[in-house]
């Protein structure tokens, strides 16, 4: 099995709220073969917490899934973990050109594959699929912040309201002059996913980019 078998084996357990005794068998091999450090385990474990984490509803459920996962960490640590619990992964910079659409799909894969935050600080989002993503991720449970800039806001095509009106925090930051050559608009274009991946560039997230 691959990384997406794997997942999809666990979720499939997940939904019976019961591991047999050859699924644990299948599961000991997997790992035996393919999360041969402690590195890997780290990963896998988050994965299988994040599985558990979005099959409930509500806070509460929620939050107690947290005060478990981090109490094994604790409890049963694994090498290469820091005092916070968190794993030491390498990251992998990669680097994407629009015209075409690697720079779009690249943003909704990190909606759709994080886990518990998101921090965005973006001149203008009028892209729907980017929107989709985003409200997606926030009806998961992940916790969004948004920076925009406040003149882009009511622009034709803005999805910064129906964030708004969806429960996301959203901060409009307006220029700090009426002078179109002096104004300071807010004209960055980043993201943080889950407080360690950063998505940084020149690219709008817009339809016209």
């Amino acid at each position: 099995m691959d990384r997406t078998q794997i997942e999809r084996f666990l979720a499939e357990s997940l939904a019976n709220r019961k591991i047999s005794g050859s699924e644990k068998q299948t599961l000991a091999a997997w790992v035996a073969d393919h999360a041969k450090n402690d590195q890997q385990k780290g990963v896998l474990r988050h994965d299988v917490f994040a599985l558990a984490r979005n099959a409930v509803s509500g806070p509460e459920a929620s939050e107690l899934i947290d005060w478990l996962e981090d109490v094994l960490k604790v409890v049963v640590p694994i090498q290469g973990e820091n005092a916070g619990g968190a794993i030491s992964l390498p990251m992998n910079d990669s680097a994407f050109f629009s015209p075409g659409e690697e720079c779009l799909k690249e943003i909704v894969h990190r909606f759709l594959t994080s886990k518990r935050t998101v921090d965005l600080c973006v001149f203008t989002i009028t892209d729907d699929r980017i929107s989709r993503s985003i409200l997606d991720a926030h009806r998961r449970g992940v916790k969004m912040r948004i920076i925009s800039d406040a003149e882009k806001a009511d622009d034709l095509g803005s999805d910064l309201r129906q964030f708004a009106d969806s429960g996301i925090p959203v901060k409009l930051i307006h220029a700090m002059s009426a002078d179109a050559y002096k104004s300071g608009h807010m004209h960055h274009k980043f993201a943080i996913f889950d407080g360690t991946r950063l998505v940084n560039g020149s690219y709008n997230w817009t339809r016209g980019a």
